[in-house]
């Protein structure tokens, strides 16, 4: 109850009427706030952009890494396949073969 009255005094003599202050206070503070609105809008625009960036550029690193690997592993196979121990181990085994079907027949 003396928060009420306190309030009631601290107003003035009970006119309702807001004095050019207030109003200008009011319209300053209805001002900001838009203004925080807009700048707000215009950030999230701007992130969202960014973050589109973001995901394309990401994907396109995807794409050439897998390109990347794939170049590495088919290099690599090629490597052990020709090297010298896989040429020399195909050979082997072809004349194995090659004994098995001559015993047969």
């Amino acid at each position: 109850m003396q928060l009420t009255e306190a309030l009631i005094n601290k107003r003035g003599s009970g006119s309702s009427r807001p004095n050019k202050q207030t109003l200008a206070a009011k319209m300053r503070l209805f001002l900001a706030v838009a203004v925080m609105m807009l700048a707000f809008v215009a950030y999230t625009e701007a992130q969202e952009d960014t973050m589109e960036d973001k995901f394309s550029r990401f994907g396109e690193k995807m794409s050439e890494l897998g390109q990347t690997m794939a170049e590495k592993a088919r290099s690599t196979f090629e490597t052990i396949h020709n090297s010298d121990a896989a040429v020399k181990t195909r050979g082997w085994f072809e004349e194995r073969m090659q004994q098995i079907k001559d015993s047969f027949q």
